[in-house]
This record gives C-alpha cells, structure tokens and sequence, in this order.
C-alpha cells in the first residue's frame, strides 16, 4: 500500500468518495469526520498527508490546521485544505492558518492527485 492519506471532511458522501478515489490509486486512506477525530487519527496513524475541510462543527478545520502546525512533530506534515470556501479571502486565510495547499470544492481529481503527489515527493538536492 503507498502512502497514507487522512480524508478529514464532516460530508460522509465526500469522504467516501474521496476515499475510494484515492485507494484506486495505491494510497492507504484513513477517514476522520470531523476536527477533534481527526487530531486523534493523525496521533495514532501518523498519516504522510491529510486532506482537511474547513467548515466542520466542533474543530473547524483551520483550528486543525494551526493546533498540527504548533506540534513539532506535525508541523510539517503536508496538509491540503479541500474546502467549498472559493475566496481569495479564504485561500490566503487557509494558507495563513498553515495549510500547504488550498483546492476548492469541487475539485478536479487529477488536479488533486497530481498536488498529493507533489506534497509527497522526497525534496530534490
């Protein structure tokens, strides 16, 4: 199994689509629906990449994003923030809260394949 993936979104239809999308191309995906589950998913699975939403009820999806970037043990771990929020307002506050990408839902599957596959390859020298 390639790389592992964290699908963090409060949509279960989302998730799964995403999850069976992303197995079909060799990654190990785990799922998380919302923001304090997730926390507790990246703590125990030590995922290489997650793919985080915004907007979720308890921990909104930026709070993931700022409390991963503080832990120096998650604090470089790659995280894209797939969300429906499509401002420019959005895309830099997502960036700002550590996010190493921003994708807009919907999005293309070839797109987002192709910045997982960027996030996860090893540093050239």
């Amino acid at each position: 199994m390639g790389n592992r993936i964290l699908v963090v979104d409060d949509e279960a239809d989302q998730v799964e689509l995403l999850a069976f999308n992303l197995r079909r191309r060799g990654y190990a995906i785990a799922t998380a629906l919302n923001g304090v589950e997730a926390l507790s998913q990246v703590r125990q699975l030590a995922p290489d990449l997650i793919l985080l939403d915004w907007m979720m009820p308890e921990l909104d999806g930026l709070e993931v994003c700022q409390i991963l970037r503080r832990d120096s043990v998650t604090a470089a771990l790659p995280i894209i923030m797939l969300t429906a929020v499509a401002s420019d307002f959005g895309r830099l506050t997502g960036l700002a809260s550590g996010a190493s990408a921003y994708m807009t839902k919907p999005c293309n599957l070839v797109q987002l394949v192709a910045r997982i596959d960027e996030l996860l390859a090893p540093p050239r020298q």
